[in-house]
This record gives C-alpha cells, structure tokens and sequence, in this order.
C-alpha cells in the first residue's frame, strides 16, 4: 500500500516538473518572438530609410552618368570632329645635288589615314617659294601661285582611304641649298579645307628585314614565270643570244624571236655616251654577256645637255662612239638600242629637224642589221603632251621605215616616260612593230605607275622599260629592293624586256659600277655597285 502512494507522488511530481518546464519554455519562446519582432520592425525601417536613400542615390547617379555621358559625347563628337584636324604628316627630304649653278632636293610627302574614315580633297601647300622652281613631280597635280607650291590629288588619290597612305614627292631646284631646305618648315596640309596637323619630318627608313621577307618573295613568285618562258625560249649555250632568237618583232603586247617564241630582252644603258663613252667597248659588253647574263645594250646619246648632240656637242664623235657601240654588240651577237635621249630640251619637238637628219642617218647605215631597236625620244617631260610626242613620233617613223622597214621603234612618253596610260587611249596606228616607253625608278615610282603599266597593256599597248633603277627618280639616294622586287614580279610576269640603269662608275647609287673601280669591263662583284649586284641575279633568274 505504501509502495503504491510513492509511485502517485513519483507521477505528480514528475507532472509538476513536466508543467514548469513548459511553462518555461513558452515565456522563452514568447520573448524570443517579441524579439524577432522588434529586429523585424526595426529591419523593415532601415530597409524602407535605405530604399528612400537608394533611390535618391540612383537618381542622383543617374543624373551625374546622363551629365558624364553629354559631356563624353560633347567630346567624343568634338574628337571626332577634330579628327582630320590632327593627324601628323611627313615632308621629308630624300636626297640633294648640285648641278651647275644650282642645287637640287628631293622631297618625299607622307601621310597616313588612321582616322578610320575615309579623307577627301586633300591639298599640301608650302609657301617661301619665291626662289624655288619645281622641277619634278610624281602622284599629284601642282602650280605655282604667289610664292607657294600647291599639290592636289590626281585622278587615282582622291580619296585617302582609313588605314591607307598619301604618299606623293617632288624635286626643286634653287641657287642655294638653304632655299629648298626650309621647304618642309612652311607646308600645310588639309582634307576639305580643314588643316591637318603638323609636319613630323620623319626621314623614310627601308629596313633590311622587310627587304629580304620581299626578295625571298619575289624569288619564289618569279620563279615560275621564269620557267615558263624558259620552256618558250629554249637556248643553246653555244649560241650568241641572236642566233638563238634572230630577228625580233612585236605581236600584240610581246616581243617575240624568229620562231614566234615569246622573247624577254634583258641588259644595260650606258649613260651618256658624250661622258663614259670608255664604257662602249666589245670586253665591256662581253662581259655582261658571258658573266652577268644580260642580251641587250642600249646606247644613250644625249641631245640637250652638255657635250649633247644638239647643244655643242662633238656630232662626229658621238656618231661614232654609237657605231663603236652598235658593231661590239652585233659582234657579240646581241641587240642594241640607239637611244635618243631627250631630257633637259624637254619636247622631242625642240631638235625635230636634228631628230629626223639622225635617224634617216642611222636607219639608212644600219638598214641590214636585224639586231637594231630605235629608241626616237628617251624621257618627254616638263609638260610635253601625248598630243605632241604623237606629233613627233608620225615624223620620224617613217623616216626610218623609208630605210628600214620592219626593226622595232620605241616611242617614248609623256612626264619622263610614265605616262605610257595616255599613250594607250590614242595610239600610233599604221605601222607595225611600235612600242612605247615606261621608265621607273623604285624608290620613287610605285603602284601608281605600276597601274598605269597595266591598264596600257590591257588596252594593248606592247612596253619596254627601256630605263630604270632601284633608287629614287634622281638616280641616287638609297636603295628600294622592296617596291624594284614588285616591279621585277610584273615585268617578268608581262615578258616586258628592261635595261637597268647605267653602265659606269659615276658617284651616285644607280650607276652599275662602282665609284672605286676604274676597270672598263671584266668586273669582279668588289668592282660593282649594290645596284650592280642587284641587277645581275635579276638576268639570271
């Protein structure tokens, strides 16, 4: 009985325990409720003051970004607007000589669109030019006005596109050498009437690298027209290049041999024969022959210049020094070019009469000779017309056809033979076997004569570079490989025949001789210049 009354206090207690412990725990529960509720009200507070705060925050950043963004685009537009105001150029000189009483500079103009527009319009003026006179000028129009150059766009650099360069150059003569030097100082240029920054006067800088990544090019570019013309034109090595090919003639755009193989003449001018005639002899021309590779000789005889032909120059002794020159090469079995060559006088129009007394001369003399190729008129130039060589040229082609009726005649063109694309819109017709003249000189010309060439031989027109160097439109200054290894990869893709530019040991870069080699022939490679070198792997590839 007594163990049963322990066991109901047992449960009442533990009941009671079971009761407070409960108790306990809802006043805790309770108090942490009311807590969560304070945090929460007092949260809800702060979240609702921060939205307030955010959203005037918000606004005032979105006001300030619309004013950051107004002012961005203000500059941007005011940038953007200034753009073709201020982008530098270059007007640098590449050369200088003397000549006579006067000094000479060449000027190369530079400048690269990185406005990622396209720029129109463009025009350099250079003022202070009271005492200058303009003697050439390559890619661009120009006039003399009130003592100042100005140089506008021709047709094909108009417009300037982004990424791409204005390049254009010009040579001035003065009596001083401070006169041309402070040209660059005073030039401006502008797109639209809009000046265009400032002058840097960066000199142009070829380098090595760029030069041998192009020859390694051009080698393997030429490498296989080269073969293709090979297999047209078979030779034999015992043979001189005449009794391999005979008797040349023009069909369509080519030169070809007696069999009607395509035919490529490759060799050398003289320079004026009135001054190196020592360099018109049979050694001199056999070795360019055996040695280097070449088949053709062209014999410069000036006619203007000092000592020319037609300016108190000895006419028996320059007759004779071109048949000295027409009898070794026709011993040797190679082709020869009696040159003509126009310069200073400007027109062939000036020494007409003389022109027409020496060619019915020669093709009267050399009328049996089949390895003859007249050249009537070198270099047209200080504004000579196409309409004017035209003239001139349908007075003496038939004066040397009356004699010889079928050689080759070479008819040059106007701006110092390059603009063999007027040539092409209205050519000599009524005779066969005409051909007309592109000159170049690499570090001057480039794709602008280049296009030219091209679209005269698409209209039909057969060319000869008769002339040409690899340094600039002076015949001195450095070496371009680089645009000379461009204009290989056409002429040899053309079969266009060429003769390098010149035959002595003259200082300057394109004579083929080197100034510290007084050897007339039989040269060694210490002997000859870069050019010379140059132009030897050219015969030979």
């Amino acid at each position: 009985m007594e163990q049963g009354k322990k066991k109901i206090y047992i449960g009442i207690i533990a009941a009671l325990f079971i009761l407070i412990i409960g108790l306990v725990i809802g006043i805790v529960a309770g108090g942490k409720d009311k807590k969560s509720e304070d945090t929460t009200a007092v949260a809800s507070s702060e979240v609702t003051e921060n939205a307030s705060t955010e959203e005037k925050t918000v606004e005032e950043t979105s006001t300030a970004q619309t004013t950051t963004e107004a002012t961005s685009e203000s500059a941007s537009e005011k940038k953007e607007e200034n753009a073709s105001v201020k982008a530098d150029f270059s007007l640098a000189t590449n050369n200088g000589w003397e000549s006579g009483s006067d000094y000479f500079c060449q000027y190369d103009f530079v400048y690269e669109n990185k406005q990622g527009k396209t720029l129109s319009n463009w025009q350099v003026v250079i003022s202070g030019c009271e005492k200058v006179e303009l003697s050439q000028n390559w890619n661009c129009e120009v006039e003399k006005k009130d003592g100042k150059l100005i140089f506008t766009p021709v047709e094909y650099n108009q417009k300037i596109e982004n990424s791409q360069k204005l390049e254009f150059g010009f040579i001035v003569s003065a009596s001083s050498k401070e006169e041309t030097d402070k040209l660059a100082k005073n030039a401006t240029l502008t797109f639209d009437g809009e000046t265009a920054g400032t002058n840097t006067s960066e000199e142009k800088n070829n380098t090595e690298a760029t030069e041998e990544k192009t020859e390694e090019k051009t080698e393997q570019a030429t490498e296989k027209s080269t073969e293709e013309n090979k297999s047209e034109t078979k030779e034999d090595s015992s043979k001189t290049p005449f009794e391999n090919h005979g008797k040349l003639t023009v069909k369509g755009t080519d030169i070809v041999d007696k069999d009607g193989n395509k035919f490529q003449l490759k060799g050398v001018s003289t320079h004026g024969i009135a001054w190196f005639p020592e360099y018109v002899n049979k050694d001199a021309f056999k070795t360019i022959r055996d040695e280097w590779g070449g088949n053709l000789i062209r014999l410069a005889m000036y006619t203007d210049e000092n000592g020319g032909y037609c300016s108190g120059g000895n006419k028996k002794n320059l007759k004779s020094t071109v048949d000295k020159g027409v009898t070794a090469a026709t011993e040797l079995g190679m082709y020869v070019i009696i040159d003509w060559h126009i310069l200073h006088d400007l027109t062939p129009l000036k020494y007409q009469s003389e022109a027409e007394e020496f060619f019915a001369e020669m093709s009267l003399k050399y009328k049996d000779y089949d390895n003859i190729i007249y050249e009537i008129c070198n270099e047209p130039n200080g504004g000579t017309s196409w309409a004017d060589v035209k003239k001139y040229a349908e007075a003496i082609i038939p004066i040397i056809r009356k004699n010889d009726p079928d050689a080759i005649i070479v008819v040059g063109t106007p701006t110092w033979s390059q603009d063999v694309d007027k040539a092409a819109e209205n050519p000599i017709t009524g005779y066969d076997n005409i051909m007309y003249t592109v000159h170049f000189y690499a570090a001057t010309h480039k794709d602008d004569i280049r296009n030219k060439l091209k679209k005269a031989r698409e209209k039909g027109l057969a060319i000869f570079v008769t002339e040409f160097s690899i340094c600039d439109a002076s015949g001195n200054g450095a070496l371009d490989k680089n645009e000379a290894g461009k204009w290989m990869d056409m002429l040899n893709e053309y079969n266009i025949s060429y003769a390098g530019w010149s035959l002595c040991n003259k200082d300057e870069s394109s004579a083929l001789i080197s100034s510290g080699s007084s050897k007339k022939s039989g040269w060694s490679d210490g002997d000859l210049s870069e050019a010379g070198k140059w132009l030897i792997e050219q015969f030979k590839k």
